[in-house]
């Protein structure tokens, strides 16, 4: 099997380049980056729960996360501006790859009753984001020492200028789109 980056290079890129009709191949779209965010309400009150889901975030993509502030107070949250609320990695390159590929290989096949991703959400710019409910999927979580299941949200960012290319691209990359 063919490694994700050899994959686009070989076989993605000179379809989609006949596909599109592209005179450059600079046009043909390509991934320039992976985020991965969760996002924390209960850390207003509770500090070890963003301890616990920036452990599991860290091993999940193999980079440390960021911590991300609210923007202004909101009263009926409790929320003050700059506390902590999420949690985002960005993976470029070498890791992005890798992480999509287990992504598509690995992590997605283990979803129970799992009948592909949606084709539709895409948001315009070619840019796809792919939410999950837990994060007990990724093989790097032990079930047994996580406190709390937390909704993870990846986000594949591509240089695509319409839905049809983002789709086609990672179409092409083996995204499991369900036929519906």
């Amino acid at each position: 099997m063919l490694a994700l980056k050899e994959r686009y290079a070989k076989e993605a890129a000179p379809e989609l380049m006949n596909e599109f009709g592209y005179r450059n191949v600079m046009e043909i779209p390509r991934l320039v980056k992976v985020v991965l965010n969760i996002g924390i309400g209960e850390a207003v009150q509770n500090a070890k729960a963003l301890e616990a889901a920036q452990a599991d975030l860290a091993a999940i993509s193999g980079q440390h996360p960021v911590i991300t502030r609210s923007k202004r107070s909101i009263s009926a949250f409790k929320l003050r501006e700059g506390m902590p609320v999420g949690l985002k990695v960005t993976l470029r390159g070498r890791r992005m790859h890798e992480f999509l590929d287990k992504l598509i290989n690995v992590v997605l096949p283990r979803i129970r009753d799992f009948h592909g991703v949606n084709p539709d959400a895409f948001d315009g710019a070619g840019n796809y984001t792919l939410g999950f409910k837990e994060q007990v999927m990724f093989p790097e979580i032990d079930f047994d020492k996580i406190d709390k299941l937390r909704g993870l949200e990846v986000t594949v960012v591509t240089t695509a200028r319409t839905d049809a290319e983002g789709r086609r691209l990672l179409e092409l990359l083996g995204m499991p789109f369900s036929r519906s």
